[in-house]
């Protein structure tokens, strides 16, 4: 015999909460936010569900989807954060310099670094070819 077990509900409030602890955000600055008291957010954190319209302001002030909110797994909010953040490669659309926001072409840069060893390289074998004529010069002159 099979057991399934129900998906466990979530407690609402406990989700917002820890949520906005996750993300370092203090019930005062969501309490602004909602245009509420400290105190209506120490309270909705109780409350097993929150009502629709109220819970899509949280959301949207968290910057979260509603969704974390309704099914949250701490594992998977501690994740989705570190992995969902803007400027993280992991889910980006954007590959090459328009997601990195270059202002230049790696590739150009990485020619012209080599365009410059040729230079370096020309000029150190020139300084040596000039010592050797020089070393050369002095030699035959010690031998007269």
């Amino acid at each position: 015999m099979t057991i399934t077990s129900m998906p466990e509900k979530v407690h609402q409030g406990r989700a917002v909460k820890r949520l906005r602890e996750i993300l370092h955000v203090k019930q005062d600055v969501l309490a602004d936010a909602l245009n509420i008291s400290q105190q209506s957010v120490s309270l909705l954190e109780t409350k097993e569900t929150i009502e629709p319209e109220q819970l899509e302001l949280i959301a949207k002030t968290l910057k979260v989807p509603v969704d974390a909110i309704k099914n949250f797994n701490e594992e998977a909010a501690i994740y989705n954060i570190q992995h969902n953040y803007e400027g993280a490669t992991a889910n980006s659309t954007h590959f090459g310099r328009d997601y990195f926001n270059c202002t230049f072409n790696p590739m150009d840069k990485y020619i012209e670094a080599i365009e410059e060893n040729k230079k370096l390289y020309e000029a150190l074998l020139k300084s040596e070819r000039d010592k050797i004529i020089l070393l050369e010069k002095l030699l035959g002159e010690k031998k007269k």
